[in-house]
């Protein structure tokens, strides 16, 4: 966290501000998920213009300390969850590994014909039935994500009854199908949330969020899932670990 060495004397002002606020988030006065006062109260309370709270703000946005969701308002923000892309997907026990109780809300589980992009990435014919099993991910009852995951079927029989029964897809391959689950690749993009997901996912339309294409094989290198993950951007960090196998 950026930290202040000068005299408090000769500091400006937005920057004195930004400490104000920022000794009251550390001594929670404002805990995390709190909603700041408005703009307007700020700038009264401070006695400044709105210029000059805005350019405070921004230091805070930038610490991590505050987010701001455009129409809503300034929250505190939660300290960012970090997520590992290596070569194992292991993503509850990163979760619990930050000391998070990870758990999954099942949206959809359905049968349907494989469109070009996914019959590509599953290397089926277009046209074969495919299984997608979409779930919200939650960390500490807080959502984070939704997943939507492809199956081959012809490579996974009965996977749509499996998915009913498992909160961890690493866990059901291995137990039911005897298969590691080893990341091939992944694809990261950022763009805007859609109207769907930002309901799952609790924020503003205009939000942006953290988009991951995966293609996923088993220990003879057959592919057996193409995922597609939307991430909150204001609650998780991609890390490529390459160190991990």
């Amino acid at each position: 966290m950026l930290r202040r060495s000068m005299n408090s004397e000769v500091l400006p002002l937005y920057i004195k501000i930004a400490d104000d606020l920022r000794r009251n988030i550390e001594g929670c006065v404002y805990q995390v998920g709190d909603q700041l006062p408005t703009e307007q109260d700020l700038s009264m309370r401070f006695g400044v213009n709105r210029h000059t709270l805005r350019r405070a703000i921004d230091v805070l946005r930038q610490e991590g300390l505050i987010r701001v969701d455009r129409g809503r308002g300034m929250f505190v923000a939660a300290a960012p969850i970090s997520l590992a892309i290596s070569g194992r997907v292991r993503y509850n026990e990163m979760l619990k590994a930050q000391g998070l109780q990870p758990s999954k809300k099942i949206l959809r589980i359905a049968e349907l014909p494989a469109d070009p992009t996914i019959a590509q990435a599953l290397t089926i014919a277009l046209g074969a039935a495919v299984v997608l099993f979409e779930r919200l991910s939650l960390a500490d009852d807080s959502a984070i994500s939704i997943a939507s995951s492809y199956f081959p079927g012809d490579r996974l029989p009965n996977i749509a009854k499996h998915c009913e029964h498992y909160q961890s897809i690493s866990t059901m391959l291995r137990e039911a199908y005897g298969f590691d689950h080893i990341r091939r690749n992944t694809r990261i993009s950022a763009r805007m949330v859609q109207a769907r997901d930002a309901r799952f996912l609790a924020v503003p339309l205009n939000t942006p969020i953290l988009l991951t294409e995966s293609v996923n094989v088993n220990q003879q290198g057959a592919v057996i899932e193409y995922g597609v993950t939307r991430f909150r951007g204001d609650r998780m960090e991609l890390v490529f670990d390459n160190a991990s196998p």
